[in-house]
């Protein structure tokens, strides 16, 4: 017989293994959304709320498919999308934050999430008195009115980019909507692909096999079958970090790529009844965006969506019209 070959377990690719130190985490988005042709002003990216899995009864108008015209169920994924305020303005440099303005009357949620100043002054008269030519790009930093989901008071921040051809366009777009809130419809729509950035589920301490896919040893091995054969030669005499050991699994930050939104909408009298009681999150009450598969995370988890960094034509092409939830 042939002998017996199988490839090295564990990426290298996600190191180190430990947990994230923050829920939403930081993303390039001068990559994000670079050779599109859509250059309507808006938002690159939303904070949205993991509500949990479905199954949705669709029509395949997928040209070429196997089910083409058929009804089929897919497996999909309900995220509610509080609206979303802007916190403060940043002018970028050179790749560095120069100059940061902070939105007067901010909500008292936020008081708790970071400190204000006393005396702010109004953005729309700061931004004003600058040149806009002496600045690459702007960003705004804004936050989820996540008090209207029911799911908890204390808002989640973030950084997000704006699309635009220059600084102008996208400074017009802050000055008309300071201070309102920013829906989930005015960024994102039915048939458009987007990405999740978050956290997968915590599992803790978890043994090699678990945590790296090794296979179970013989049941003749003398020391144990859920661990390494060897930790490795006699020299170098230690342990290097490759070798597959116990420690943390989960509360990692990951991406999925190239979500399809099947549907969205906002919670209303009609539909209300379909979008509540979900396990371990309850009722729906803002606008919600469902996709085709799954997305990282438990229930009540905070992700971050954002336009494509790149899209396949294959989920490009895939056109499902929504019939019901079920």
């Amino acid at each position: 017989m042939p002998t017996r070959k199988s490839p090295r377990k564990g990426s290298l690719q996600f190191w180190p293994r430990k947990r994230a130190k923050k829920f939403l985490p930081r993303v390039n988005w001068s990559v994000i959304n670079e050779n599109s042709t859509d250059n309507e002003k808006k938002l690159k990216g939303f904070i949205g709320y993991k509500a949990g899995m479905i199954s949705s009864y669709i029509k395949d108008n997928t040209p070429d498919s196997m089910t083409k015209g058929k009804k089929i169920t897919v497996p999909s994924t309900i995220i509610e999308c509080p609206p979303m305020k802007i916190f403060s303005v940043r002018f970028h440099q050179d790749g560095k934050v120069v100059k940061e303005f902070i939105v007067e009357n901010v909500d008292k949620e936020m008081k708790k999430k970071v400190k204000l100043p006393k005396n702010n002054k109004k953005v729309s008269e700061e931004i004003k008195n600058l040149k806009l030519e002496d600045y690459d790009d702007v960003k705004v930093i804004v936050y989820s009115v996540v008090k209207k989901t029911g799911i908890k008071k204390k808002p989640d921040m973030s950084e997000i980019g704006l699309k635009g051809k220059n600084v102008e366009e996208k400074v017009s777009f802050i000055l008309e909507n300071i201070g309102k809130e920013i829906s989930v419809s005015e960024v994102f729509s039915a048939g458009e692909l987007i990405d999740f950035r978050g956290l997968t589920t915590g599992r803790g301490l978890s043994g090699p096999v678990k945590r790296f896919g090794i296979t179970l040893k013989s049941h003749k091995s003398e020391k144990g079958r859920r661990r390494p054969g060897s930790l490795g030669p006699w020299h170098p005499a230690r342990v290097t970090f490759r070798v597959p050991q116990a420690g943390q699994l989960g509360m990692f930050t990951r991406v999925v790529y190239n979500s399809k939104i099947i549907g969205m909408g906002k919670i209303s009298e009609e539909n209300k009844k379909d979008f509540s009681n979900i396990k371990n999150y309850g009722d729906m009450k803002t606008e919600y965006i469902i996709v085709k598969g799954s997305v990282q995370g438990t229930s009540k988890r905070q992700l971050l969506l954002t336009s494509p960094l790149r899209e396949t034509r294959k989920m490009k092409k895939i056109n499902y019209e929504l019939l019901e939830l079920r």
